[in-house]
This record gives structure tokens, sequence and C-alpha cells, in this order.
């Protein structure tokens, strides 16, 4: 009997495993490198085995897309519960999520792939419009004014900087960037 039968099944773990493998990929050759074959091959699983998870390439960029909007969601909610100000509070939670993504090197490379993706691929650009659109929603009361927009925006410009690392910003501007963005939504 091989190893592979007798080792115990982690569905999960192999799925992330997946997941990650396709947004490295991505985030350093380029959409058009994440093929179910590179991907399988990254990944030390089989073209099958692959594929028992997910039946293409864009599924597996959906469930690159699912798993980070996930942690995204997760993030903003816990910044919002320490927030005890409504006005402006999603974002500021939405600015201080963002500015801390280069923070953590696994989640900021799958952002880069996937952002690469969304470039490529517009049923990916129309899943983020559409989570966009939702949480304009949610927040109409609260972040619907041109200050809350603008602090959003600008929050994509500093996401932006950081996935394509166009611009050094050293470590005390950048604070007092997010600082001054901050402010605004207090204002």
């Amino acid at each position: 009997m091989s190893e592979s039968h007798r080792r115990k099944k982690q569905p999960e773990r192999v799925r992330r495993q997946l997941v990650d493998v396709a947004a490295r990929i991505a985030s350093e050759q380029g959409v058009g490198a994440v093929t179910l074959d590179a991907v399988a091959q990254a990944a030390g699983v089989s073209k099958g085995g692959l594929l028992h998870h997910f039946p293409g390439k864009m599924p597996l960029l959906d469930g690159l897309f699912d798993h980070l909007i996930e942690e995204f969601d997760r993030a903003l909610a816990d910044e919002m519960r320490a927030d005890p100000v409504a006005q402006g509070r999603f974002s500021r939670a939405y600015l201080r999520v963002v500015a801390n993504l280069r923070d953590n090197p696994d989640e900021n490379r799958q952002w880069v792939g996937l952002t690469m993706a969304m470039l490529n691929e517009p049923h990916l650009r129309e899943r983020w419009r559409a989570w966009v659109d939702q949480r304009n929603a949610d927040y109409v009361g609260t972040d619907s004014s041109v200050t809350a927009l603008t602090v959003r925006l600008a929050a994509d410009g500093l996401w932006l900087t950081d996935i394509t690392d166009c611009q050094t910003i050293d470590p005390e501007t950048r604070k007092a960037l997010v600082d001054r963005l901050i402010a605004l939504t207090l204002s």
C-alpha cells in the first residue's frame, strides 16, 4: 500500500495549499502562468488531485478570492469592533486593514496574486465590485460621505503602491499618511 493511502486526508489543508501556490505563481510570474499543470506540480499534487478540489483555473482563482475575502472581512470586523466612533468606522477599518497587509507577507503575496488575476479576469473584477458595492450599501449611514470615499480610495492607492512596490514610503511618512486619513474620517 502506498504512503498516500495511509496518511490522513486533509482536504482543507490541500485546498489552502493549492490556493497559496496559485497566488504565488500569479504574483511572481503573472496570472498567465497559473495553469492547472503548473499549480499541481508546484503544490506536489497530481493534476487529478487538483481537479478534485478545483475543476478548472477559474474555480481555483475563485477559491483564492473567497479565502482572501473571508480573511479581509474578519479583519474589518475586528477593526470595527475596536472603534467606538460610528461615523466613518468602516472607512477607518478598511484603511487600517489595507495599510497592514504588507506586514503579513503570506497574505500580501496572495493579494498580489489575486490583484494580478483581477486585472485580467472580468469575472473576478465583477466579484470585487459586488463586494465593494455591498459594503457601500451596508455602511451608507456612516460611510457615504465624499470624505469617507476619499479615504477608501486613498487606501486603495496605498494598497496598489504596496502590491506593485512602485514607491518607497518611509515608515514615519506612512504612519503620518494613515493618521491624516484617519483624522479626515473623524472631522
